[in-house]
């Protein structure tokens, strides 16, 4: 197996393949597209705006902080490979900025065709001036800690989640330089004030400016302030946790230790107003020591746009996206018992089309069912107010015992993780961490209950986090089965999380990292067979990130053998799609719109008779061989027809896919002449409602499908 370092280096530096770095940026591109996008309701085209912002964030916290780090650890030709990949890197970060401001001020002016304005300290008139020098005076200035710069003080560790002004201050002859974290932690971003004398609308000032209406207000009688202005910068940290492994902590207090150290991890990037004057830049620059390799980035006013993607709508309804109201499956309504539905025939949810309550009644039921022994379920982020926690608490008081296994390693949600270990094993639950040097990424829960005959297995296989919040922002898929043979499988998993000095054998699952990329494997060469055997051979792979180099190969080879190869892929693809001789065969498509594209499913012809397989495991290296991931085949007829029906629907969007080609453009694909418009989150909502599919052509999995249906 390839080394995670010499992994990253075959993937980021060949023909074959997209570095993966640059792919995630024109994923970002795709999220900027839809703040564009005049279609798309003015609200939530500023919300886009600030999910563009985080992404950015995260991207340096952990992709560009990777990069930085080969170059640290490689010599001669790998070295300065990743260095020509920051250099692209940087460049293509550099012209997305540019792009978010020039849709920025259209987003602004469009609000203002609204009557929502958001003005600037200098566009105050008398009357709101003296309002937001009220509002600094009362709720700002207690809130802030303005730090000097002085030469023979060092500056204390910032905040790499906050936003500062570097302030530049005159008095006399003399220049005087300090920082101010904007406290965005305990104050709204955006503060509302009155309106115009004889104006209708919403007016709204950031906080950054309502600092910058005061600033000598901060240092009064500090020095004699002649002229002070106020410029934005914000800083990106490494987000690796280094854990070591050898100190004799607990592991919680080894991941407490890490976090700590993350607040002093090196900066991977300093952007700033491009306005700052340029002996200001280059003290900063001195003064926070920035090497050769960190990025340095000019930018606009304004930072931490992420803050939009709560910013409120104060105007008509249709300035946000319509509700699609969650479907209700009247079989799980019914006043009998949960069990009961699902020992009749499997349960197939999609969010947030269904509403994740189900999964809440289920823990629910569970806890109070007099047959329930066992709850196990692993936690990946959870809710901050968790229903899912509250459940499993109550079955705990009702006698039950639950096993709770918690990734404290969950990227950003560690913090919230260690608590939220805390709390349970406070209230009796059995809490595991899963295994050493692996995250459990699995979304698994298995209940064991008392029926005649012995025990009896009830297990979920998802794609998504059992998170209430994120269940009506993301689309995931979710299995609920009485198949024994599963549950057993399911037992098995839990059984090495438990004792992972076992290697389990799996009936059904394809687990990591022992047997998904075997599994996946043998599943493409039975495809690429059937195609030189001279049948029709087909998969359509649905997932959130492709950038394992090796199966990118394997789809290489299926292509070149004749397998017709569907790729929805959300993020990150490394595979080039359409090269001659090489990916003909292979097309691919990446969907954003309103709800966040989640799901991982696999579906293989198999001769007519296709394989259908869910689970938590993305197509890259760290998912396959690094992390315990879950793939289970779904056999419920009518779920299978479910999820074709869905991938069909997403195949065939005409308004919210972008083709990903060789040159990754983004292109947006429009269809046939004269065909009817398919917008496939919208029209997944209708037939999931009514059973209705929009018209398209029906793919050939679709039909073998039927036709089994049919005949059965």
């Amino acid at each position: 197996m390839a080394s995670p370092i010499k992994q990253r280096l075959v993937e980021s530096h060949t023909d074959l393949f997209v570095p993966r770095e640059l792919s995630w940026l024109q994923f970002n591109a795709r999220v900027l597209q839809e703040a564009a996008d005049q279609s798309v309701p003015v609200i939530e085209r500023l919300r886009y705006l600030g999910i563009f912002s985080n992404n950015m964030d995260e991207f340096f916290r952990v992709r560009v902080a990777e990069v930085r780090r080969l170059i640290s650890v490689s010599n001669g030709k790998p070295k300065q490979q990743a260095k020509d990949l920051l250099a692209d890197i940087l460049d293509r970060v550099v012209e997305l900025q540019k792009e978010f401001e020039q849709v920025y001020n259209v987003v602004l002016r469009d609000l203002r065709g609204r009557r929502i304005y958001m003005i600037n300290e200098r566009q105050l008139d008398p009357g709101q001036a003296v309002f937001v020098q009220e509002y600094f005076t009362q709720t700002v200035l207690p809130e802030l800690e303005p730090i000097l710069l002085r030469s023979d003080q060092s500056i204390p560790t910032l905040n790499d989640e906050s936003i500062y002004l570097a302030l530049d201050i005159r008095s006399g002859d003399d220049y005087n330089y300090a920082v101010v974290e904007v406290p965005t932690d305990r104050l709204d971003r955006f503060v509302e004030i009155p309106r115009r004398k004889g104006k209708a609308g919403k007016v709204f000032i950031a906080l950054d400016n309502v600092i910058r209406a005061c600033l000598p207000q901060m240092f009064r009688g500090v020095f004699t302030i002649d002229e002070a202005a106020a410029y934005c910068f914000k800083f990106s940290r490494d987000a690796e946790l280094e854990i070591d492994p050898d100190i004799t902590e607990s592991l919680i207090e080894k991941m407490e230790s890490s976090l700590k150290q993350r607040r002093k991890a090196d900066a991977v990037r300093f952007v700033y107003d491009e306005t700052m004057p340029p002996r200001l830049l280059d003290y900063l620059r001195t003064r926070f020591g920035y090497g050769k390799y960190d990025s340095v980035i000019p930018g606009g006013r304004y930072h931490n746009s992420k803050d939009f993607m709560s910013f409120p709508n104060v105007g008509p309804k249709y300035l946000e996206f319509k509700p699609l109201p969650p479907i209700r499956m009247p079989r799980l309504d019914e006043p009998g018992s949960l069990f009961d539905n699902i020992r009749e025939r499997d349960v197939f949810l999609y969010y947030p089309y269904h509403p994740f309550d189900y999964i809440v009644d289920l823990l629910k039921t569970a806890a109070l069912d007099p047959g329930v022994t066992n709850i196990k379920i692993c936690l990946y982020r959870v809710a901050k107010i968790s229903r899912v926690i509250d459940a499993l608490v109550n079955a705990v008081q009702n006698g039950k015992r639950v096993l709770a296994v918690v990734e404290l390693a969950a990227r950003f949600d560690e913090a919230a993780n260690i608590s939220w270990a805390q709390r349970l094993t406070e209230n009796g639950i059995d809490v595991m961490f899963g295994v050493p040097g692996l995250k459990v990424h699995s979304k698994l829960i298995l209940i064991e209950r008392r029926e005649e005959g012995g025990t009896r297995f009830y297990s979920h296989i998802g794609t998504g986090n059992f998170n209430e919040k994120t269940a009506r922002l993301y689309t995931d898929f979710a299995l609920l089965t009485y198949n024994q043979e599963i549950g057993r499988d399911v037992h098995s998993a839990f059984d090495f999380l438990q004792y992972n000095y076992k290697r389990p054998e799996y009936k059904h699952l394809l687990v990591s990292p022992h047997t998904a990329r075997s599994g996946i494997d043998a599943l493409i060469d039975r495809e690429i067979a059937n195609a030189r055997d001279g049948y029709h051979a087909q998969m359509i792979l649905k997932c959130n990130n492709l950038v394992d180099t090796a199966l990118v190969e394997k789809l290489y080879e299926a292509s070149s053998a004749g397998v017709e190869v569907h790729l929805i892929v959300r993020g990150m693809c490394s595979l080039k799609p359409g090269m001659p001789g090489i990916s003909e065969n292979i097309r691919a498509i990446s969907i954003v719109d309103r709800f966040l594209e989640h799901p991982r499913a696999y579906v293989f012809h198999n001769r007519g008779r296709p394989v259908y397989l869910i689970g938590s495991a993305d197509l890259m290296t760290r998912n396959l061989d690094f992390r315990v991931e879950v793939l289970c085949p779904v056999y419920d007829e009518d779920a299978q027809k479910m999820i074709q029906d869905v991938l069909d629907q997403q195949w065939h969007d005409n308004v919210k896919a972008r083709i990903i080609d060789d040159t990754q453009s983004n292109t947006f694909s429009k269809g046939r002449k004269k065909s009817a418009q398919i917008r496939s989150q919208e029209s997944i909502h209708r037939y999931l409602a009514t059973g209705k599919l929009p018209r398209y052509p029906k793919s050939r999995m679709r039909e073998q499908t039927r036709k089994r249906r049919h005949q059965h």
